[in-house]
């Protein structure tokens, strides 16, 4: 016994089929040929005013602006810059270590260079602001260096008796 037909079988109505069928190939079809459109007209305009190329520069200034950016590379400036900031003989026993919620934390070599330094927090807060536009500084805080913890050799070397 022969077989019935896929449509009856599916149960498809034979006078949609071939427009469902073909929908998706005339659908490209329509986009492939606005896209040579596009392509044509942009050939043709080439070289006209309205058409100038866009400098690198100016895409990435977009770039940053749009994705938040600009603090984090203002704070690279300023790394990058200290001792313009800061003067020769205090940039090389300090350096600036993070800014959080407008709080700028700079570390110093010694407790004599952070006492230096903390005296200098309202002119170097004036310098920043002035030098480096669109980095906002709520306060500055200077640090002295790091204190070592104990290890756990030290704790366990004690003398047993």
């Amino acid at each position: 016994m022969p077989k019935p037909p896929i449509c009856e079988t599916l149960k498809l109505d034979q006078r949609k089929l071939p427009a469902e069928v073909f929908e998706r190939i005339s659908k490209r079809a329509g986009l492939l040929k606005e896209r040579e459109e596009k392509s044509r007209k942009a050939w043709e305009s080439f070289g006209k005013p309205g058409r100038d190329p866009v400098t690198m520069g100016s895409i990435f200034n977009i770039l940053a602006q749009n994705g938040a950016w600009i603090p984090h590379l203002k704070m690279a400036q300023m790394r990058d810059h200290w001792d313009q900031v800061v003067g020769k003989a205090n940039a090389m026993h300090s350096y600036p270590v993070s800014l959080r919620d407008g709080v700028l934390t700079i570390r110093c070599d010694s407790p004599a260079w952070t006492t230096t330094l903390s005296y200098m927090v309202p002119a170097l807060t004036d310098a920043i602001r002035k030098n480096l536009e669109g980095l906002t500084i709520n306060e500055v805080k200077v640090t002295g260096p790091q204190q070592q913890g104990f290890s756990r050799g030290r704790i366990s070397r004690k003398l047993r008796y």
